[in-house]
């Protein structure tokens, strides 16, 4: 079967959300509780079959699983002038995103600060200021290419979750 990327992720959520029916069904049915004085009432339970359709939906995970990550292997994508695979791309986009909250704490910074700590003023008469110890534009700067490229990455991939279709043998 030919799917997409986004259509595979859709299959994986229903799948998901069947498994987790199956497995609150099963958890509200193989336990019972009842008193010695009245006749029980016993849930409908069928482990076999409960157990069969969790197994089957684990295998359907796996397939369209499997075959998401050989895509994303296989697959190349061109952001700028630079052609890197899928999975190469997701990894890239993780480490650019922590470092784009590393700039984004530093450019939002005032060159000068005064340190102002009730501790220190009882203590201490001299007042204390943190200095930053960096370019200020070149972080802004820099937070600015990061984020562009971020940006330009996310476009492509989306484009083609979209597109791209890959063979998922279910």
């Amino acid at each position: 079967m030919k799917m997409t990327s986004a259509y595979a992720n859709k299959m994986l959520k229903k799948l998901t959300e069947d498994k987790d029916f199956y497995r609150m069904k099963e958890t509200q049915s193989y336990l019972y509780t009842a008193t010695l004085e009245e006749e029980p009432v016993i849930p409908e339970y069928d482990y076999m079959d409960v157990a069969s359709k969790i197994e089957a939906i684990d295998e359907k995970i796996c397939k369209i699983k499997h075959a998401i990550n050989l895509a994303n292997v296989t697959s190349k994508i061109t952001v700028d002038d630079e052609i890197m695979s899928v999975d190469t791309i997701l990894v890239r986009m993780a480490q650019l995103n922590k470092r784009k909250m590393v700039l984004d704490d530093m450019r939002k910074r005032q060159p000068k600060t005064r340190l102002n700590n009730a501790y220190n003023s009882i203590k201490k008469t001299v007042v204390e200021y943190m200095y930053i110890n960096y370019d200020l534009d070149l972080v802004k700067a820099e937070y600015e290419r990061i984020d562009a490229k971020i940006a330009k990455m996310q476009m492509e991939l989306d484009k083609y979750n979209q597109t791209v279709e890959f063979d998922v043998e279910i």
